[in-house]
């Protein structure tokens, strides 16, 4: 597996995959396809990057990453559908920690999220907080 630094030409596919990760991890986020295009090209005119995981000529997912003095922040990480369930996101996982040099990185999981949960602590991270929300 590769994996390749995204650019502002890369928004439109990154969009669409942000908004199938809303619908997989089931969020309340509202936004559509325009506004997600226009919010990736936010975080990535930021200090924010975005990376593709690319396995045979065929983008199987996405990072994106923010790098803070404290370490990297993983805010958004997709596996497509087809590839799921394949480990393709233990090796994408892996290959972008050696592309980032670190292994000190944060993530938040939405707690009903169960299969990104159950991920995550297959790959031995362990709770450091919980967020909570009135609504």
């Amino acid at each position: 597996m590769k994996v390749y630094l995204c650019s502002a030409c890369d928004v439109p596919k990154l969009a669409v995959m942000n908004k199938y990760l809303i619908e997989d991890e089931k969020s309340d986020n509202p936004m559509q396809l325009v506004e997600l295009e226009h919010r990736m090209s936010e975080f990535l005119d930021t200090d924010y990057n975005a990376y593709f995981f690319v396995e045979e000529n065929e983008v199987v997912g996405y990072a994106l990453v923010r790098n803070l003095p404290e370490g990297f922040y993983l805010r958004q990480f997709f596996i497509d559908r087809d590839f799921r369930r394949k480990h393709y996101g233990t090796q994408a996982f892996n290959e972008l920690l050696k592309v980032l040099n670190t292994n000190n990185i944060g993530i938040e999981v939405l707690p009903w999220n169960e299969r990104g949960l159950s991920f995550w602590k297959s790959l031995g991270f362990k709770e450091a907080a919980i967020s909570m929300k009135l609504k």
